[in-house]
């Protein structure tokens, strides 16, 4: 896991904090923050495996955010982080393309360190799929 770029977004900079030593501590070392979601746009040319992002803010919603870094890069897992008991900010980021939505709360450290387990899963089935370039010259 200490091989993925990640961002946080989250306009609450105690939970920010909070999150982000979580993942220091479960070994990922390459992590930037941000209050904001326009912050996290602007610095998308640093190409982040994952962004963690909080699906209510005040400026941009998460949604919005979501929505522009998909765009910009449908490759990069957007995990939303809610407050929001409602299951309706859920089924919203999943159809916008979120790739996991996790309620913040007492277990969403496990879950966090569930969902990167899966991402890497994910990018291992992704990267075995892709044929290289011998084989595609060879054929």
């Amino acid at each position: 896991m200490n091989d993925l770029k990640l961002f946080l977004v989250d306009d609450d900079a105690f939970y920010l904090n909070i999150l982000k030593q979580h993942l220091l501590n479960i070994g990922c070392d390459n992590i930037s923050t941000f209050e904001n979601g326009t912050d996290c746009l602007n610095q998308l040319q640093d190409k982040p495996d994952v962004i963690f992002l909080d699906y209510s803010m005040d400026t941009l919603s998460g949604v919005e955010v979501l929505n522009k870094i998909k765009r910009n890069n449908p490759n990069i897992f957007v995990v939303m982080i809610s407050a929001q008991g409602d299951i309706q900010p859920a089924v919203n980021s999943l159809k916008q393309g979120a790739f996991d939505y996790i309620e913040k709360g007492d277990d969403d450290q496990s879950k966090i360190k569930e969902v990167l387990q899966r991402i890497m899963d994910v990018r291992e089935l992704l990267d075995s799929s892709k044929p290289s370039i011998f084989k595609r010259l060879f054929k």
